[in-house]
């Protein structure tokens, strides 16, 4: 099974093209955008190569007639926060295969060695080579349609990771809620109570037609609820700004919700359209034809029920937790959720290491749909394993 790294166009396109093969058997997946996918290995388009804060590789593996049957990358991240000190962490993603363990272990022994020969000590996969709202963690359970961002994978991979020796780092679960729900009474006390007592504090929707405010709000608040996380990265205002205008073509500013304390603001509940259920439609080129089938969809798509609403990031500054915000935030935003025509609403990437987060969820009544794992490959096989810390 030859084995090659990818370096002009048509090992490219092969390892873009693999995935539309392995999954005709699947009707429940959907392609992410050949562009996304390009973008993260390009150093005009993704910031850590254009930096220098990175390295990255992909191969393709074929069968003995030229035929490809499996892909994988592997990357160093400097910029990403290494939560033990003596384990330098590197990672694997863009995973594709047959049902072959002896093809899943050349693909992996080629990441490990690759990662080995830069000073890593261990291999956590599958990830993305940037931040984690994307391509991040394999697919275990929950094997429906999958929603924007998030890689759709068949049972049998599990079986391949674990096999190979890759160990659970974390879970994350995506948790689902229909908008219609009734919330238990207390979020209506605590937020009558919370808009009595706490005059200094407001709720609002983004206004979409000033980027550079959301921009700065959106860049404040994630600062300082959620760089500070073990394994987030910071993000520049800069950052921020290419979030929003990367948004724009696609956001409900009804989604956009927004704490402020004496017009600081200092919490989000920002969501999107399940823009899933839109490039279901359109397929893996946003190209012209793509943009405009894109446009015909999406007018389609806000039209249709059920409708579904992703949720993107939650979080408040830490010091203005524990007063109620959160539960007023939740409680004002449903009304607007159900008015816009949104019938539910899923959460994404809830930690299993952060169980205030998993709380919340379970409060407000939603429940696991899918669950995707962080594995960790220790290269050491005589170190002990450590699971993900918890979020305090």
């Amino acid at each position: 099974m030859p084995l090659f790294e990818v370096h002009n166009s048509q090992q490219v396109r092969q390892f873009l093209d693999l995935p539309t093969r392995l999954y005709q058997q699947y009707p429940e997946w959907i392609s992410p955008l050949d562009h996304e996918i390009e973008a993260v290995f390009s150093p005009q388009k993704n910031r850590l190569l254009r930096e220098g804060k990175g390295e990255v590789v992909r191969w393709i593996l074929t069968n003995d007639a030229g035929t490809v049957i499996g892909r994988v990358a592997a990357f160093t991240n400097s910029a990403l926060p290494q939560e033990i000190p003596n384990l330098p962490v590197g990672g694997m993603g863009f995973f594709e295969c047959i049902d072959d363990q002896q093809a899943t272990n050349t693909l992996f022994d080629a990441c490990r060695t690759w990662l080995e020969t830069r000073g890593m000590a261990a291999m956590d996969g599958p990830i993305n080579f940037g931040e984690r709202d994307r391509f991040w963690g394999l697919l275990v359970d929950g094997f429906t349609e999958p929603n924007y961002g998030m890689f759709y994978h068949p049972p049998y991979y599990q079986k391949l990771f674990e096999q190979y020796g890759f160990q659970v780092y974390f879970k994350q679960y995506t948790y689902d809620i229909p908008t219609d729900i009734k919330l238990h009474p207390n979020f209506a006390k605590v937020t009558d109570r919370f808009t009595r007592e706490e005059p200094d504090y407001r709720f609002a929707y983004a206004d979409a037609s000033d980027s550079e405010k959301l921009a700065r709000d959106f860049h404040h608040v994630y600062s300082l609820a959620w760089a500070r996380h073990s394994g987030v990265s910071d993000m520049s205002l800069e950052q921020a700004r290419n979030i929003v205008r990367e948004m724009k073509p696609v956001l409900d500013e009804r989604l956009l919700w927004f704490i402020y304390y004496r017009d600081e603001a200092v919490g989000f509940f920002i969501s999107l359209p399940e823009l899933n259920q839109i490039f279901k439609h359109v397929g893996r080129k946003l190209d012209t034809l793509g943009k405009l089938r894109f446009l015909w969809e999406k007018y389609q798509y806000q039209r249709r029920q059920p409708k579904k609403a992703f949720g993107v990031i939650f979080g408040v500054i830490p010091e203005h937790q524990g007063k109620g915000a959160e539960s007023a935030m939740i409680y004002q935003a449903q009304s607007v959720y159900q008015n816009a025509g949104y019938t539910s609403l899923e959460m994404n990437w809830i930690g299993d290491f952060n169980p205030r987060m998993m709380a919340v969820c379970r409060s407000i009544g939603a429940r696991i749909v899918k669950t995707h794992v962080t594995y960790r490959l220790l290269f050491d096989e005589t170190r002990p394993f450590e699971r993900c810390p918890i979020i305090r």
